[in-house]
C-alpha cells in the first residue's frame, strides 16, 4: 500500500465512513433537533447531583443535555428494537437466592482475569464515536475508568485514537478491532494498538455486515460530513475503497491474529454452544457473549439467556464475559452466578459521559459497583466467587 497524502486518506476516510453509516439504514431522513453536535451546545441546566440515584435517572438526564439524536443514536438496535428490550427484560426472569447468616463486613469485588487482576468484574464495553455524546469522548471515559478502577475497552471507531487515549488516561486498555477486508489496514490498527501498550484485543465476529438500524443515525453522518468528529485510529491508513467489516471472515482469522499481534484475542459475539467449542478449538484467550446490544440481528435471544449453554461448553477452559442489558448491580451478580467472569457495560457509562461528561461516567460506575457490592452482602456472598448459580433461578 503506497503512502497517501494527510488530507486526502482523511477526506477517504470521512466518505468510506459515511457510505457504511449509509449502508446499515442509519441514513433514514430523521429531523436534527436538540443535538449538541459533539458537545458545541451547552444546555444550561440545574442538576441536583443527589437525584441521579441510578443509570436510567443519567439517561434521562442525558437526553435533555446530548439531545434526542445522540440518545437515538446511542440507545437504537436492529429491526424493531426488540432484542434490545429482551437483553434487560431477561434479567427480570431470574431470582436471587440469598443465604443469611454469614459475614459480609468485608467484600472483595476483585477478579482474574487475562493475567490481570482487577479491583472489580464491571468492564466498559467499546462503544464508538463518544464525542457524539461530549466533547471529551473516549478520553473523558478513560480517565474515569483509572480513577474508579474499571477495565476499559476502546473501539476501533473511537473518534480519538487508542494511543491519544491512552497518553492523556494513562489507562492500560483494552482494544476492540472490526477488521477490514484489506489485512494491512487491520495489520495498522493492531501495531498502533500495542504501541499504546493494549494487552488485549477483543474481535467483534458478529458484524459480517451491518445490522438493519432504522432508529438514529442521521446527526451522527452529518457530523462526519463536516469533518467534526474523525476516526483516530484510522487517520492516513484508509485506502479508497476499505470497508469496516468483513463479510468473508472465518475462523482462520484466529491463526492471522496471532501472527500480526502479540495481544490475547477475545471473541466478542459468541452466543451458541457449538461457536463456544470452536472457540476453545482455536484456543482463544476469552469470549463475550454479546448480540452487540441488539443492533445486529433481530434474534429475540437475550445474551443472559445465551450465557449458559457457553459457559456449560466452555467448562472453565477460558474466561466468558458478557454484555448487554445490564443496568443493576442484581444483573451484575446474576450474570456472575450464571458463570460469567465478569459483565461489560456501554450504553450506562455513555448517559453518564452524555450527561455530565467525566463526571457523569464516574458516578455511574459509582452506583453500579456499589449497587453491587449491597447486593453481595444482602445475599450472603463476601467474595466474586462465592456467587454460585446455587444464588439463582431462572423462571
Amino acid at each position: 500500500m503506497g503512502k497517501l497524502n494527510s488530507a486526502t486518506s482523511t477526506e477517504i476516510e470521512r466518505r468510506q465512513f459515511i457510505k457504511w453509516v449509509s449502508l446499515s439504514s442509519l441514513s433514514l431522513a430523521l429531523p436534527l433537533t436538540s443535538c449538541n453536535f459533539g458537545g458545541s451546545t451547552k444546555v444550561d441546566l440545574p442538576i441536583d447531583l443527589s437525584n441521579l440515584k441510578n443509570v436510567y435517572d443519567f439517561e434521562r438526564l442525558s437526553m435533555k443535555v446530548m439531545g434526542e439524536d445522540a440518545l437515538l443514536y446511542l440507545n437504537g438496535g436492529a429491526d424493531d428494537l426488540k432484542t434490545v428490550k429482551l437483553n434487560s427484560e431477561a434479567y427480570q426472569e431470574i431470582q436471587i437466592r440469598a443465604r443469611r447468616l454469614i459475614d459480609v463486613t468485608n467484600v472483595s469485588t476483585e477478579v482474574n482475569l487475562l493475567g490481570q487482576t482487577l479491583d472489580n468484574p464491571i468492564i466498559m464495553c467499546p462503544v464508538g464515536f463518544q464525542k457524539f455524546f461530549h466533547p471529551d469522548g473516549e478520553i473523558g471515559s478513560a480517565k474515569a475508568s483509572v480513577k474508579k478502577k474499571h477495565q476499559m475497552i476502546v473501539s476501533s471507531v473511537s473518534n480519538y485514537s487508542v494511543n491519544e487515549i491512552a497518553e492523556q488516561s494513562q489507562a492500560k486498555l483494552w482494544f476492540q478491532l472490526y477488521p477490514t477486508v484489506d489485512r494491512k489496514v487491520t495489520k495498522k490498527l493492531l501495531e498502533r494498538a500495542e504501541t499504546a501498550g493494549c494487552k488485549v484485543c477483543v474481535l467483534t465476529v458478529d458484524s459480517p455486515v451491518l445490522g438493519n438500524r432504522e432508529r438514529g443515525g442521521t446527526t451522527l453522518t452529518k457530523l462526519m460530513g463536516d469533518k467534526i468528529l474523525k476516526m483516530g485510529n484510522y487517520e492516513g491508513i484508509m485506502p479508497e475503497g476499505t470497508t469496516f467489516d468483513d463479510a468473508g471472515m472465518t475462523w482462520d482469522i484466529i491463526a492471522w491474529l496471532r501472527e500480526n499481534c502479540d495481544m490475547k484475542i477475545v471473541l466478542k459475539g459468541i452466543v451458541t454452544r457449538e461457536d463456544a467449542a470452536l472457540c476453545v478449538k482455536h484456543n482463544v484467550d476469552g469470549v463475550i457473549v454479546s448480540n452487540h446490544g441488539g443492533r445486529q440481528l433481530e434474534s429475540l435471544r437475550s445474551t443472559i439467556d445465551c450465557l449458559p449453554e457457553v459457559v456449560e461448553e466452555i467448562d472453565g477452559k477460558i474466561p466468558v464475559l458478557i454484555d448487554g442489558g445490564i443496568r443493576r448491580g442484581t444483573d451484575v451478580f446474576k450474570a456472575l452466578a450464571l458463570g460469567a467472569t465478569a459483565v461489560c457495560v456501554g450504553r450506562p457509562y455513555c448517559w453518564g459521559l452524555g450527561a455530565l461528561g467525566q463526571q457523569g461516567v464516574e458516578m455511574v460506575l459509582d452506583i453500579l459497583k456499589a449497587e453491587l457490592i449491597r447486593d453481595m452482602q444482602l445475599a450472603g456472598t463476601a467474595s466474586i466467587e462465592k456467587i454460585t448459580k446455587e444464588h439463582v433461578l431462572i423462571n
